[in-house]
């Protein structure tokens, strides 16, 4: 089954994984602690402003982009929508209102499909880790807090879902994510919260 994008969020752990059938040729890349999809250097040329962006962005109170283990909070989604979520996150709104106000601002992808905006945060409260994920569709704007795995997809998976997960660290989400039986995977990358800030992994299918 094809799901499109894909996003899983946990109690400490958050991951997404890009599937496509019209532009495969993409992958994540690590830009300073910030995760980023991008082309990969033998793709062709487009001009679709929905194929590059950044997936997974980490931020601390006032600072919108943070080293990963100097990080408070971890954003990750399927477009740009990220970028607005950790610019609130970093001005001290709660990660429900966070994603709340990116997502419905941003609205659903104006392209073919109407494609969801989807999008997920592992933040702090009282000390505590929170995990929040969201969606925005074409027909409604859904934000929930959830204490078990939760996935969200672009299409058929659109509603937040309890969903088996076997990973317990960031490597082990990235692989599992990239190595699920959806459909035409492309990329994924996985977050994990730790006593000290954040952990990243990436998963873009290379031969070892």
């Amino acid at each position: 089954m094809y799901v499109g994008r894909f996003i899983v969020v946990a109690p400490g752990l958050a991951g997404y994984r890009v599937s496509s059938r019209s532009f495969p040729d993409r992958r994540v890349i690590d830009r300073d602690g910030t995760l980023t999809v991008a082309p990969t250097p033998d793709a062709e040329g487009t001009d679709n402003p929905y194929v590059s962006y950044n997936c997974a962005r980490f931020v601390s109170a006032g600072e919108p982009e943070s080293e990963p283990t100097e990080a408070d909070a971890a954003v990750i989604g399927n477009g740009s929508q990220v970028d607005p979520i950790a610019e609130k996150l970093a001005m001290g709104y709660p990660a429900r209102d966070a994603l709340a106000t990116a997502l419905l601002a941003l609205d659903y992808e104006k392209d073919d499909y109407d494609t969801p905006r989807i999008a997920g945060v592992l933040s702090s409260d009282g000390g505590e880790g929170v995990a929040t994920i969201g969606i925005v569709r074409r027909d409604a704007l859904l934000v929930e807090a959830v204490d078990e795995p939760t996935l969200v997809a672009t299409y058929e998976r659109d509603s937040p879902d309890a969903v088996a997960l076997d990973a317990v660290d960031a490597e082990a989400l990235a692989t599992e994510l990239y190595d699920h039986e959806y459909e035409h995977a492309v990329c994924a990358a996985g977050v994990e919260r730790t006593d000290d800030g954040f952990v990243t992994a990436i998963e873009n299918g290379e031969p070892e």
